[in-house]
């Protein structure tokens, strides 16, 4: 690894002192760093500041400090890259995020000395159409969430799995979740825990109406569909951060992206370590 690009979550009072530990360490290892031009002025010295969308094509593998959030803006700035993703944990619960920041060196040396192994993670393509014409598309690491707005009306939506109908869902709204996605907000809302690399989708109702509803899984190969039969303020959201409002009859296609997010998995670290951490299995 000759060149690693760094990412951090926006606004994080510990960027200015990890950056003034960390740039001189790599660079003294002959490492070539590049890092967020938005990170620029806060009193650290070393490294070459690009934009954001530049880090997965200047750099051999990009270090994203922070929580699952910023893990997940990252990783849609790499779609269609092979530029892996480490992740240092800044945040509190860091399902993606896996490495500490007290760990942060010897995660770096096994980087650069390749001691460690990748982990390639599919994504979800969301496709959106209004009036049977196409209008936006999404790429999600976790997850796509149809859900209604602030007034406490339930929405109605009708699913298909292969054009076979699975049913229809009357409730507060509805996810579509990756295996990655199975420990966030589809884990809330009842759904099961996956591993992260099998090859399947989560759908999972949220509240819904018949207490009968209840999570499915199926094949990544499967193409779901997903029609707004009726409700009013609701909203598509993928991945928690970027998405857009929904009408009645709008409708949605979901299915597995043809490129993946590959994941920087430092040697000791397994999924089993993490679920016992996090959700304290003990």
């Amino acid at each position: 690894m000759a060149r690693v690009g760094l990412l951090f979550k926006k606004h994080d009072p510990r960027v200015p002192s990890i950056l003034t530990e960390l740039i001189p360490w790599l660079e003294a290892r002959g490492a070539e760093v590049f890092l967020d031009e938005a990170l620029a002025g806060q009193g650290f010295r070393g490294g070459v500041p690009v934009l954001a969308a530049e880090l997965p094509a200047r750099s051999d593998a990009v270090a994203v400090f922070g929580g699952d959030g910023t893990l997940l803006y990252a990783a849609r700035l790499a779609a269609g890259s092979a530029t892996p993703i480490l992740g240092i944990n800044l945040g509190s619960l860091g399902f993606l995020t896996e490495v500490k920041v007290g760990e942060m060196l010897p995660a770096f040396e096994a980087l650069l000395s390749g001691n460690y192994y990748l982990e390639d993670r599919m994504l979800l393509r969301v496709e959106v159409f209004r009036d049977g014409q196409f209008v936006e598309h999404y790429m999600a690491l976790n997850d796509a969430v149809i859900n209604k707005g602030a007034l406490a009306r339930i929405i109605e939506v009708e699913v298909r799995v292969d054009a076979q109908l699975v049913s229809t869902f009357k409730g507060d709204g509805l996810i579509v979740s990756t295996p990655t996605g199975s420990t966030a907000y589809s884990l809330s809302a009842g759904g099961p825990i996956v591993y992260p690399t099998l090859e399947a989708f989560i759908i999972t109702p949220i509240c819904p109406h018949k207490l009968t509803n209840r999570p499915v899984v199926v094949h990544d190969a499967a193409k779901i569909n997903v029609s707004l039969l009726h409700g009013t303020d609701m909203m598509l959201t993928v991945d928690g951060q970027v998405g857009m409002p929904l009408r009645a009859r709008d409708s949605l296609r979901l299915q597995k992206a043809s490129s993946a997010v590959r994941l920087v998995l430092p040697g000791g670290n397994t999924f089993f370590k993490v679920l016992r951490e996090k959700l304290k299995w003990g």
